[in-house]
């Protein structure tokens, strides 16, 4: 069964208003099923398969004249770069708005030859795992959600769990990576990565990944930089602004999913990973992922950050929007206390009028429910609707 996804919208505008049209994101997060149902009448190519690679790199021309200026989609187009440049100039030739859509699941190898190449011909939208919101009904229970995780494959089919996610992995590792100049010593790379799942949700700190995996801090550094253009983990960025004199500039990593990390680190089950000692960090991740995805699917660069005072005191997230700025603490607790909305507190207090008036705790409460100081506790599973609004 299809789930639509909420990047239709965007998609429909995009091709309506651009010659060529690139959905990007991690691998297996929908990108060939999405376009094959919202243009079902167009040619489908992938160059994963060999022979067509092979029939556009030796002949572009004769490759697509096949197209005749029909809707084509052309699918993981990072394997044939040499062919955009041909794209461009049929592109200007017939500047017909919706012929060209391509999928590229390696942003880091691709973004630099399409903004070389198809500078404002293209827009490029990013396709991420399931949303909350997208699964809609059938939503699981939350250590469900942390288990499987949201990619399609899983998230559909649990009992592929563990399968997928070691192939997913070792192709990520042994496929994706190995292209990149950044990566020349993989048993190195492979340990860092299982080091950032262990620090899921903390500041990311190469310098410290960097004696632990051997490596040294500017290739971690690198490396870090490989696994937020690959979609694998988001780097949340420090409020920049100067409230409460703000010391912290290190960004915070977190998977984008976070089956990645239980599977990583070992969690035994659905239960054990939400109960022990990785379940608050990994329904931290589950919902900073849900931020991401909601600026993502709307064509919107994601406005989100985390503040920390000089003293400490921490909000996970200040999201701008509405021309305010918005706290939202994580929880994972379901009784939320006086306790939980000090920083959301210090946060509007300090803010002023720049803040919006009222602070967030999303938690695990059955039903949205206010708190003093105009705060209030919205249900994990209700997120994606206050996020709707807010960023609408």
């Amino acid at each position: 069964m299809y789930l639509q996804r909420n990047l239709k919208k965007t998609f429909a505008e995009a091709v309506r208003q651009f010659p060529a049209v690139l959905v990007t994101g991690p691998r297996q997060s929908g990108k060939s099923t999405f376009l094959q149902h919202e243009r079902p009448g167009a040619a489908y190519v992938t160059f994963d398969d060999p022979l067509n690679r092979d029939f556009a790199l030796r002949d572009p021309n004769g490759f697509l004249d096949q197209f005749e200026g029909k809707p084509v989609v052309l699918d993981e187009i990072q394997y044939v770069p040499e062919i955009l440049q041909y794209i461009k100039i049929r592109i200007d030739k017939r500047r017909i708005p919706g012929v060209w859509v391509m999928t590229g699941s390696q942003q880091f190898h691709l973004m630099k030859n399409i903004r070389e190449t198809l500078a404002g011909r293209i827009a490029i939208l990013e396709l991420l795992p399931f949303s909350l919101a997208e699964i809609g009904g059938r939503r699981p229970a939350l250590e469900q959600i942390l288990w499987t995780g949201l990619f399609p494959e899983p998230a559909c089919h649990p009992q592929k769990r563990d399968l997928w996610l070691k192939s997913y992995i070792q192709t990520y590792l042994e496929r994706d990576v190995r292209q990149l100049e950044a990566v020349r010593n993989f048993r190195a790379f492979e340990m860092f990565v299982n080091l950032c799942a262990a620090r899921h949700a903390q500041e990311f700190h190469p310098a410290r990944l960097s004696r632990e995996c051997g490596a040294a801090q500017p290739t971690a550094k690198a490396w870090g930089r490989v696994l937020e253009a690959g979609f694998t983990v988001i780097m949340l960025p420090p409020f920049l602004r100067n409230y409460g004199k703000r010391l912290i500039k290190s960004s915070k990593l977190y998977f984008t999913d976070p089956a990645l990390v239980s599977y990583m680190t070992r969690q035994p089950s659905a239960e054990a990973a939400l109960r022990g000692n990785m379940g608050g960090v990994l329904f931290e991740g589950l919902i900073v992922s849900e931020v991401w995805k909601a600026f993502c699917h709307r064509g919107l660069t994601p406005a989100a950050f985390f503040w920390r005072a000089k003293d400490g005191m921490e909000v996970d997230l200040i999201l701008q929007a509405q021309g305010k700025f918005w706290p939202v603490e994580i929880k994972l607790t379901a009784t939320p206390s006086s306790g939980h909305l000090a920083a959301l507190n210090r946060f509007k207090e300090i803010a002023g009028k720049e803040a919006a008036e009222q602070g967030v705790i999303v938690c695990r409460v059955n039903t949205p429910r206010a708190l003093p100081d105009n705060n209030l506790a919205i249900p994990w599973h209700k997120f994606s609707e206050w996020l709707e609004q807010v960023i609408a």
